[in-house]
């Protein structure tokens, strides 16, 4: 029949072991009588032919057929009898277990608001105890005779970054605001995850998020806008550099070329300063441009202008027709006013040369042609 087993108990010496089963392969015999210590934070499982029969909590139990109903009922004990049976005892511990990390293997790809798609690493630490000890033995444990918290951890790791790609996309629109979010984000992510570990009889105690960071190349793009952003007033920020530049310079000099060539620069170094911190240096300004007023639209136009920039208005005179005084365009060959011809070629009559119809003067000779007729060819 082997050895009668007549105390019952079990000490975690690493911590980390969730379920320890007696014995370690197949089942043993247990004395009436026996003396079950369970200890804080555990609970004892009676299991016979593979099922689930009674459960003891902390405190020192004797075997008897009043404290192990079940049992005693499935091996048809009379009442009082000290025969010894055939069980396992699997012993569950309640604490809660910590130190528990998670972080993503490959990166979760990522769309920001602001810096388009890229992938984010997750790292962080979650705690989590045993909540309903018969269902986490019969859907993770089975029938191992020790189940430790390295075993699991892979697979809610797993879990957890399935999870988190869902929430990112979800409540966060750039990593900017990630710092400001995180816990927020674990509590959400908390709420999103527990059905994934009440299913198989764990509860998640803590979640934590330590850090989500995007690639090498991005982290430096974000540095250089924090970078911008210190410096502020970039004019002020240049006349510092410059002035910076000028005194180590100045040292530099004065260290190798002796003290009379320092002094020559501390000489220089006001009238230097002066040009650089002058406003005049630095600011931009603003001139006034000559404008005139459009006769058909009001609006304000340069002075150069030919034609008015709102409505096309034309504002120099080039060209008159002949018959009405009407401006017209230089290229018009009909007035657009009296549709009178204006392809006849008109020459000066001083000096023959050809004008523009409807000129006073000569482009040429500069000699008055409204009082004489020209020469039409």
């Amino acid at each position: 029949m082997g050895l009668l087993i007549e105390v019952i108990e079990w000490v975690d010496p690493t911590g980390e072991e969730m379920i320890f089963r007696l014995p370690q392969e197949g089942s043993a015999d247990f004395k009436l009588g026996a003396q079950l210590v369970v200890r804080d934070s555990q609970m004892a499982l009676f299991f016979k032919d593979g099922h689930a029969a009674d459960s003891f909590s902390t405190g020192r139990h004797t075997l008897s057929t009043l404290n192990i109903p079940i049992l005693t009922r499935l091996l048809a004990f009379p009442f009082g009898f000290n025969s010894p049976f055939r069980a396992e005892v699997y012993f569950c511990n309640l604490k809660v277990f910590t130190d528990l990390k998670w972080g993503t293997k490959h990166p979760v790809t990522f769309r920001d608001s602001k810096m388009g798609l890229i992938r984010l690493r997750g790292h962080g630490a979650f705690t989590m105890r045993i909540k309903e000890p018969v269902l986490f033995l019969n859907s993770i444990v089975g029938r191992q005779s020790r189940y430790t918290t390295p075993q699991i951890q892979d697979y809610l790791r797993d879990v957890i970054i399935a999870r988190l790609n869902d929430l990112l996309g979800e409540d966060l629109d750039t990593i900017l605001d990630l710092p400001a979010q995180y816990t927020e984000l674990a509590e959400k992510f908390k709420k999103v995850v527990t059905s994934e570990f009440d299913k198989y009889g764990l509860e998640l105690v803590d979640f934590f998020i330590s850090s989500i960071t995007p690639p090498e190349e991005v982290s430096k793009m974000i540095d250089q806008r924090s970078g911008m952003e210190a410096v502020g007033d970039l004019d002020k920020f240049l006349k510092f550099q410059v002035a910076n530049g000028i005194g180590s310079s100045s040292g530099a000099g004065s260290a190798g070329a002796g003290m009379g060539m320092g002094a020559g620069v501390g000489l220089m170094m006001p009238g230097m300063l002066s040009k650089v911190f002058s406003p005049e240096q630095t600011e931009l300004r603003r001139e006034a441009v000559a404008t005139v007023t459009c006769p058909k639209c009001h609006t304000d136009t340069p002075e150069q202008s030919r034609y008015c920039y709102r409505c096309g208005h034309q504002m120099v005179i080039q060209n008159v027709c002949p018959s009405c005084n009407h401006g017209l365009p230089t290229e018009a060959k009909f007035c657009l006013e009296c549709g009178h011809r204006l392809d006849s070629r008109v020459n000066c009559p001083h000096c023959s040369a050809e004008l523009i119809a409807g000129s006073r003067f000569c482009g040429e000779c500069g000699k008055a042609v409204a009082g004489d007729e020209p020469t039409a060819e």
